[in-house]
């Protein structure tokens, strides 16, 4: 399946245009976590355990996207979308939306 925020494919045609295609993921953050990455945030530095949960969230929201797209017959997804957002109190949970239209592309 082929992914892309392109509006083409390069050297293929799109046939059909089969709907517009999601994938949602919400992972919610550990206290510890939380409190390691402020210390890490104040001292200066990356905090590697929102970053290893962010790309967790990032490769559901992805996943989810495609296999919606396969069962629509699709061959790739254009012009796919990430956005991020926190939610719940004090920030503790973190969404991760994917989205993009999926098409079956000419042989």
């Amino acid at each position: 399946m082929i992914l892309t925020t392109g509006t083409t494919v390069e050297g293929r045609r799109v046939e059909a245009y089969l709907g517009i295609v999601f994938g949602e993921a919400i992972v919610g953050a550990n206290l510890f976590r939380d409190l390691f990455a402020q210390i890490r945030d104040i001292v200066g530095g990356r905090s590697g355990a929102y970053e290893a949960e962010l790309k967790r969230a990032r490769e559901i929201a992805l996943r989810e996207m495609e296999e919606e797209a396969r069962r629509l017959g699709a061959d790739a997804v254009i012009g796919v979308d990430i956005d991020y957002e926190v939610l719940g109190g004090n920030n503790s949970m973190l969404m991760v939306t994917a989205s993009g239209t999926a098409v079956r592309l000419a042989p």
